[in-house]
């Protein structure tokens, strides 16, 4: 019998634990990765609107980064909590229609300004004459706007292709969030193809971000490496490899997460995966960030 996706009112998340006391262990990991997160993007996000001389492009990517860090970790990691305490593994249809969009919309938001943020970086290492009109408020605002608001849409569009799916291999999610990887494994119709295309487009799209970052940071360590002084060049690298680290971190979680082949991994290890790729980076990436900037250093 085809049960419509309408007719199920609620999901089961994979549980991170089995036994009470890890439960309990995962909550104080959890809550401590959670709090981290929250304490080291709200410093970042505090520091740079509060502090005139942060009022700069880079800083004004990076509060717009801190953002999506901080909403990225508030999507997955507080619901996993909340079940972990009260022993149990439901989320609702509503509450995981919300968690795919809201995924989706932070991750690819967050790959949208990774690669503006290497434009700036080029711009203010191989053409800083003209950093200024390459570069002003109001283009780093409408730069900004632009990543979140396609996002949004396409968040959209990919939320609601795959909740349009009729599901009917029950409602046990292989995730400890929901994901649309593993919703698609509860959908019996063809039309899950059309979900596979625009899965196919968001590879595509992901290369492109690589390729419009790989692309800049080649240009800017041509430029670097031909910097006379030492102190130049330190300077310059100094801005551009926390840079680096966090695309590096985003791109091969994410894409070593997505491209695995599902056989050769038992469940702990999909889910030591999972944790990986979406709770890791957003509570890291302020610390990479923070760690070589003196800028930030001071100001904090």
């Amino acid at each position: 019998q085809m049960a419509n996706s309408s007719s199920i009112p609620h999901f089961l998340l994979l549980p991170l634990a089995s036994t009470r006391q890890l439960q309990l262990l995962h909550f104080c990991l959890f809550l401590a990765i959670y709090l981290a997160a929250l304490l080291g993007n709200g410093l970042i996000i505090s520091t740079i609107a509060s502090d005139y001389h942060l009022h700069t492009p880079m800083y004004f990517f990076l509060l717009n980064l801190a953002l999506l860090d901080l909403g990225a970790i508030s999507t997955t990691v507080p619901k996993s909590m909340d079940n972990s305490l009260r022993n149990t593994r439901d989320i609702s249809y509503a509450g995981c229609a919300a968690q795919v969009f809201l995924f989706v919309f932070f991750l690819s938001a967050e790959f949208s300004l990774l690669t503006i943020m290497s434009y700036d970086r080029y711009v203010a290492i191989c053409r800083p004459l003209h950093y200024e009109t390459l570069l002003g408020s109001r283009v780093c605002v409408h730069l900004a706007a632009a990543a979140w608001g396609i996002c949004f849409f396409y968040a959209l569009l990919h939320t609601a292709n795959t909740f349009s799916l009729p599901l009917c291999q029950g409602n046990v999610v292989d995730q400890f969030f929901c994901e649309i990887p593993q919703i698609l494994k509860l959908s019996c119709s063809t039309s899950y193809l059309r979900e596979l295309w625009l899965i196919v487009v968001s590879i595509i799209l992901v290369f492109v971000c690589f390729v419009f970052i790989v692309v800049p940071y080649v240009q800017i360590f041509r430029v670097v490496l031909r910097i006379p002084s030492q102190q130049g060049r330190h300077k310059a690298f100094a801005t551009c490899l926390p840079h680096l680290a966090v695309v590096s971190l985003s791109f091969s979680t994410g894409i070593f997460a997505y491209m695995k082949p599902p056989s050769n991994f038992s469940p702990s290890w999909i889910l030591v995966l999972s944790v990986l790729y979406s709770v890791v980076p957003p509570a890291v990436n302020p610390l990479i960030y923070s760690l070589r900037n003196q800028e930030l250093k001071a100001a904090l």
